[in-house]
């Protein structure tokens, strides 16, 4: 049962919605691989914001009221959080998606622009600094390694010895029987979301998801090493990360192991954010947002 005080606010956040623009989509814009719509205003100051895997651009609602004076382009990945998958239906996910990106950025004449990505979404965002230096002028990656094989892997694994583990992972995501599934998603996103009253808007965006889709942008991230690309990265760059409840590691050595995978982008700045688990715009949102106004003002 909803208590009156629940009653009042649930109220007060769908008459807030009701009253607050819709989001407009792209003007002049095609993509069979992803979505873009523009929310807020701020001339100059264009934030291409990306979010991760299976998930949909509500996470950045709460970051987006509390920061304005900017102009959003929020990137929807066709075939996450019921959306037909279109040109996402066969291949790798990120890095088609990443120039799909880059083509937006030209083709609406942004310019230089600050991109913000979570997860995969920010290795998406590192896909395009480095090769697109020219495109982004800062970049903050949200909770993701440069190369996340490693974690399977080891440090010096190879796509050779990364692919049955990539495989593996695919083909259980892709034949798990329904509600096996529906359980495996409900207790991934208690792990990566701290904030009960949160999870149900990721688990509705991962349940709505095309699992082929999200299978294989997974087995993509577990194949892709970035490392080797960082130093082409220009843009100045923020890191924000956590250290996972239960992990089997300790706050320094966390620290240490993003020191070290980052360690080629010169000058990035790593902060570990506390009192979060993945989804840090949501379990620690005042210290998410503070961070987003930094990065963006300087």
């Amino acid at each position: 049962m909803i208590h009156r005080r629940g009653l009042f606010a649930l109220f007060a956040l769908l008459l807030t919605a009701a009253l607050l623009p819709a989001p407009a989509a792209a003007k002049d814009f095609a993509s069979t691989r992803i979505t873009v719509t523009v929310a807020g205003k701020g001339k100059g100051k264009d934030v291409i914001l990306i979010p991760g895997l299976s998930s949909s651009p509500r996470v950045w609602s709460e970051m987006i009221a509390a920061v304005p004076g900017y102009r959003w382009h929020k990137v929807h990945v066709h075939g996450f959080a019921g959306t037909d998958k279109g040109g996402n239906s066969t291949g790798d996910v990120a890095a088609p998606v990443a120039e799909e990106i880059a083509r937006y950025i030209a083709e609406q004449k942004l310019g230089s622009v600050a991109v913000i990505g979570h997860s995969m979404g920010g290795t998406m965002g590192m896909m395009l600094a480095a090769r697109h230096p020219a495109s982004v002028s800062k970049l903050m990656v949200v909770d993701m390694f440069p190369f996340m094989g490693a974690m399977f892997g080891g440090p010096n694994a190879t796509p050779e010895t990364l692919r049955p583990i990539a495989d593996g992972i695919m083909t259980r995501m892709r034949t798990a029987p329904a509600d096996a599934y529906a359980k495996q998603l409900e207790g991934t996103i208690a792990s990566m979301v701290a904030t009960e009253n949160m999870r149900a808007g990721a688990l509705d965006d991962a349940m709505k998801s095309d699992r082929d889709v999200s299978a294989r942008a997974y087995g993509e991230l577990v194949m892709t090493n970035l490392v080797p690309e960082l130093s082409k990265i220009t843009a100045r760059t923020v890191v924000l990360y956590v250290s996972p409840k239960g992990a089997p590691v300790t706050d320094a050595q966390m620290d240490g192991y993003y020191r070290m995978s980052y360690a080629p982008l010169k000058g990035a700045v790593l902060k570990r954010v506390p009192n979060a688990a993945h989804f840090i715009m949501w379990d620690n949102a005042p210290f998410f947002q503070g961070e987003v106004k930094a990065f963006l003002a300087g």
